[in-house]
């Protein structure tokens, strides 16, 4: 073997230790660290992809990115055809029909209520 690490259980038989308490494992000592702010050690087989996951993990955002405030959430129902229209132009679709919309209000809107 040349520095490969070789799995010796199956995922089914470290679960079956970790409950029975034979995990290698120090999950209080990985929290401690944590809370501390000490970093993990780089592989030592791999330091580059140790610091690569680093650097996705502190740019990946969860859910959905903050909206304008402007829109306003509703339930709406459309005709089938003008939806798979819509849909069918791919990502964006949404925003598309908003802007048609805003369109449609510049054009046909005696008040001016379209804002942009």
């Amino acid at each position: 073997m040349t520095g490969l690490k070789m799995a010796t259980m199956t995922i089914d038989e470290m679960r079956a230790a970790r409950e029975r308490g034979e995990s290698k494992t120090d999950l209080a000592m990985l929290r401690q660290r944590k809370l501390t702010g000490i970093e993990p050690e780089d592989d030592e087989d791999s330091p580059d992809a140790s610091m690569l996951m680093r650097e996705a993990i502190t740019q990946r955002r969860a859910g959905r990115p903050a909206g304008s405030g402007n829109k306003e959430q509703v339930a709406i129902r459309f005709d089938k055809d003008i939806l798979e229209a819509f849909r069918g132009t791919g990502r964006g679709w949404q925003t598309r029909m908003n802007e048609a919309l805003k369109e449609w209000l510049k054009e046909h809107a005696k008040t001016g209520v379209c804002h942009d």
